[in-house]
Parts: C-alpha cells; sequence; structure tokens
C-alpha cells in the first residue's frame, strides 16, 4: 500500500514566475553551468547525466524544496515513512489510520505503476525499488509519502533510504513489530492458511524469511498498541522530528 499526504494549496505557477530572475541568478553563480551542457529551457540546468544511460539527463527545477513547501503553505515538510513488517502485521491499516488522521488519499501501487510485477525475488526487489524512487519524489515535493509493504529483505529497504539519502529526504523506517503466531493467527486474506497448505510458494514468515530492521526509527508492536494508539506514536515521532510542525 502506497499512500501521500499533503495539504491543499493555490497554484505556484504565479509564484514560480515571480522569483525565476533571482533563481536563474542563483543557478548561474552556483552551478557554473556552461551553455552548451544544456538542453530544454535555458533557464533550466540539465547537465546531470543518468549513470545507467547518458541520453537520460536530470532537469533542476525552479524552485528549491523549502520554496516549494512554502508556498504550500503546508504543515508538516516532506518525508517517507517506510512501514516493513509480516503480512498480517497491522501495516496497513495503520497507514490508512494515519493517512486518515494526516489528510489525503493514495491508492495500491501493483493495481498501476507495478502491475506487471510479480512475486518473484527479482520482482519484489524491482517492485521495491520502483516504490522508494516514487515516495522519494512525492516526499521532495512536499509530500508525507507512507509506504506499508512487507518489504521483507534489509537490502531493499537500505536500497530504498539510500534513494532518500541522495536526494537529501527525510526517511523514516517504521517496524510494525508482531511475533509471527499473532500475524498468523490474524490472517486477513486467508494467505498463511493457502501457504501452509502449499498453495503459495516464498510466502514471508513461512518457507520466506523476513529480516526485521535492526535500528529502525520507530517500531510499533501492533499487538499490544491499538490502531489509534499507533497513530498517536507516529504522528508523536514525527512532530519530534520536525515533519509536522507543532
Amino acid at each position: 500500500m502506497f499512500k501521500t499526504v499533503a495539504t491543499k494549496s493555490g497554484s505556484v505557477a504565479a509564484r514560480a514566475e515571480n522569483i525565476l530572475g533571482r533563481r536563474v541568478g542563483a543557478m548561474s553563480m552556483s552551478t557554473g553551468v556552461k551553455d552548451e551542457t544544456q538542453s530544454g529551457h535555458k533557464d533550466v540546468t540539465t547537465n546531470i547525466k543518468s549513470s545507467h544511460n547518458e541520453n537520460v539527463i536530470w532537469s533542476d527545477a525552479l524552485l528549491t524544496r523549502e520554496e516549494r513547501q512554502n508556498y504550500l503553505k503546508s504543515k508538516h515538510v516532506g518525508a517517507t515513512l517506510w512501514v516493513t513488517g509480516l503480512s498480517g502485521s497491522g501495516k496497513s491499516t495503520v497507514g490508512a489510520a494515519l493517512e486518515h488522521k494526516l489528510l489525503e488519499a493514495g491508492d495500491n501501487i501493483r493495481f498501476g505503476l507495478n502491475a506487471g510485477l510479480g512475486f518473484s525475488a527479482e520482482d519484489r526487489e524491482e517492485n521495491l525499488r520502483r516504490i522508494g524512487e516514487v515516495a522519494a519524489l512525492f516526499a521532495d515535493s512536499g509530500v508525507i509519502a507512507i509506504t506499508s509493504f512487507i518489504s521483507p529483505y534489509k537490502r531493499s529497504r537500505e536500497k530504498a533510504r539510500e534513494i532518500h539519502e541522495r536526494m537529501g529526504v527525510p526517511f523514516f523506517e517504521v517496524f510494525a513489530d508482531v511475533p509471527l503466531e499473532v500475524a498468523e493467527s490474524r490472517d486477513p486474506k486467508g494467505l498463511y492458511k493457502k501457504a501452509r497448505a502449499g498453495e503459495i510458494k516464498n510466502f514471508t514468515g513461512i518457507d520466506d524469511p523476513y529480516e526485521a530492521p535492526d535500528a529502525p526509527e520507530l517500531v510499533l508492536p501492533t499487538h499490544q498498541l491499538s490502531v489509534e494508539e499507533s497513530c498517536e506514536k507516529t504522528i508523536a515521532f514525527l512532530k519530534e522530528k520536525g515533519i509536522i510542525k507543532a
């Protein structure tokens, strides 16, 4: 489950136009980019080539992250909450409730962006890589991105963190921590039952491992906390980190 939370705002286009001259001047002094290294609009820096394809070139925005958030008049700054845990650990329940408390809406990402991916190890890795990239872009725009995925392997979660660190965007690993027997007793989708019967292979917690986080920023023992308490604990954490403005 992938959700985003943002406050409503008016158009920033007019305001961006008002500061265009100042930003272009700042870019020309700070980047030292030569004319021949740019393509497209003359006022947008486009000299950063992709490592996997030199014909894919990054284009800077005309607004900084701070300016964008200021114009959105948001009561929070952008960040990603990466909620990980076993199937049945309460990830999506807490994520949906938190979204409701914070504000807006989102969709299940496997119905759209990742619809063509299955559940092989390779597809799982690609699924989470895409989620990490998209979450970072949302967070960079001033949105709080809430991702609720099993994401069972440490390396996948670390790659997601690295994407955010590369962009200078806050990333918080949230561990929905419950014993396997509790998660299996809940079994909201009947998946554990199918896995035990051999109908589902490579199911996390049964015949495929779940690698618990070593040092998550936040732990939610959802078998001990109510949904409301989990949300309150998360919101308090975001306020403490300066993501939600008190």
